[in-house]
Parts: structure tokens; C-alpha cells; sequence
């Protein structure tokens, strides 16, 4: 279809354009609110700046489209393929984009809050600066996705898998990490002061200057992590791996490490001396 007949479809009334081949066609600017592009073929299509609030896009593939600054408030988007496109400013509140295919897109200082993203394929997304404010990203895979600065107050993260992610500097205070997958993440800077990593993966991470306080780490695995000049006071190490850490100026005040195994970490010199290790673990002194 040519995207003046849709353009004139749509202003005589018709919202109905399932299905449609828009593929590579230029809609920038458009206006199509409420429009139903359900199973469409808008693959490489050129949508900057484009209205489509609360379009009906299941299932359309969206694939390398060039989505800046679109709105698209209250999208139905659940299964959509959005691989590699372009989205950096879009303004997607309460889109719904379960299960949808956004490996590698890029969706920079986007708005997202109360979107729903539980199990969509996420990986290697830009999500720097992005606002998520209560999202459901319960089971989304966001292996090597860019977090870094972004808004993730109230959102849910249970089962996520962010092996390799970039999530330096971001506020995940007292956030439900429960047995999630962090191992070889970047977490500079972090503020995870509260949060429950119980069992969470942490191998091979950087946390270096995180904010741990009070955190509960209980059978975390924490091999080969960089823990330097982090804060741990108050937190919970019960029966977790440190084996191999890097605590390097890390603070403890107050810290459980009944049963912790520290075989080969480095230790600061300012604890050193309180901690007792033994062949089975740690325990405090």
C-alpha cells in the first residue's frame, strides 16, 4: 500500500490496515492514533516523530525502523519485532511489548514507565538515560544491555537475566534481585543499598564503589567480583562465594559472614585482622 492511500484511508475514517506492507515507507510525522497495523510489514520504515498512541502493532515487524522521538503511548506491541531499530526519545508509556524482539535497538532516553516488557528479547539494547519507571521486566533477557542511567524506580526484575549488562551508576535501592543473573555485569557505582541478591550470580562483576549496605548477598555468587571501596556495612554474606574477590578498601562494619568462603580474595588491611578464615570459610571474629 502507498503511504498516501493509507494517509487518505485513515483521515476518511478507516483504522483497519492489518497486515499492510508499509515496508521501508516514510510516515514521519504522521498522525494515526488508534490506527490497527496488527501483523504489518513496517520493516525499515521511517516513523520519526510519528503519533501513533495506542496504535494496535502486535506481531508487526518493525525491524531497523526509525522510530525518534515517536509517541506511542498505550501500543499494543506484545510480540512485535523491533530489532535494531532506531527509538532514542520515543515516548512508549504503558506500551504493552511482551515477548517482543528488541535485540540490539536502540531505545536512548526513552520513556517507558509502566511498560510492559516481561520476557521480551532485550539483548545488547540501548537503554542508557531511559526512563522505566515501574516496568515489568520480570524474565526479559538483557544480556550486554546498556542501563547505564536509567530510571528503574519500581520496576520489576524478577527472573531477569542481565549477564554482561552496563548498569553503572543507577539506583536499585532495596530493588527484589532474588537468584538474578549479574555475572560479569558492570555495576560501578551502583546504589544497592537494601536489596535482596539472595543467590543472585555475581561472578566476574564490577562493583566497584557500589553501595551495598544492608544488602542481602546470602548465597550469592560473588567469584572474581571487584568489590573495591565498596560499602558492605550491615550486609548479609551468609554461606556466599567471594573466592577470588577484589575487596580492596571495601568497608564491612556490622557485615554477616557466617560461613563465607574468601579462599584468595584480597582482604583490606582494616579487617583483616576481625575476619577468622578457615579451609570451610569465613566467620566474623
Amino acid at each position: 500500500m502507498e503511504v498516501t492511500e493509507l494517509l487518505k484511508e485513515y483521515e476518511n475514517g478507516n483504522r483497519d490496515f492489518a497486515g499492510t506492507n508499509l515496508s521501508g515507507a516514510n510516515l514521519s510525522g504522521a498522525i494515526l492514533d488508534g490506527v490497527n497495523l496488527s501483523g504489518a510489514n513496517l520493516s525499515r520504515a521511517h516513523l520519526n516523530k510519528a503519533t501513533l498512541n495506542g496504535a494496535n502493532l502486535y506481531r508487526a515487524n518493525l525491524s531497523f525502523a526509525k522510530m525518534g522521538q515517536a509517541r506511542l503511548a498505550d501500543a499494543e506491541l506484545t510480540k512485535a519485532n523491533l530489532s535494531g531499530a532506531f527509538l532514542v526519545k520515543a515516548k512508549l508509556p504503558r506500551a504493552q511489548l511482551s515477548g517482543a524482539q528488541l535485540t540490539g535497538s536502540n531505545l536512548r532516553s526513552a520513556i517507558l514507565w509502566n511498560a510492559n516488557l516481561c520476557v521480551a528479547d532485550m539483548q545488547f539494547i540501548n537503554l542508557r538515560g531511559a526512563n522505566l519507571t515501574g516496568a515489568n521486566l520480570n524474565w526479559a533477557n538483557c544480556g550486554g544491555a546498556k542501563l547505564s542511567g536509567a530510571k528503574l524506580f519500581g520496576a520489576q526484575l524478577r527472573g531477569i537475566y542481565l549477564r554482561k549488562a552496563y548498569i553503572n551508576g543507577i539506583d536499585l535501592s532495596r530493588t527484589e534481585l532474588n537468584g538474578v543473573n549479574l555475572s560479569e555485569a558492570k555495576l560501578n557505582g551502583v546504589n544497592l543499598e537494601g536489596s535482596n541478591l539472595l543467590g543472585a550470580n555475581l561472578s566476574g562483576a564490577q562493583l566497584r564503589g557500589v553501595q551495598l549496605k544492608g544488602a542481602d548477598l546470602t548465597r550469592a555468587n560473588l567469584v572474581g567480583v571487584s568489590l573495591v571501596q565498596a560499602n558492605l556495612d550491615g550486609a548479609r554474606l551468609c554461606y556466599a562465594d567471594l573466592s577470588a574477590a577484589d575487596l580492596s578498601g571495601a568497608t564491612f562494619m556490622g557485615a554477616n559472614f557466617e560461613g563465607t568462603l574468601l579462599a584468595g580474595s584480597t582482604i583490606p588491611a582494616s579487617v583483616s585482622g576481625d575476619v577468622y578464615l578457615t579451609v570451610a570459610g569465613c566467620v566474623a571474629a
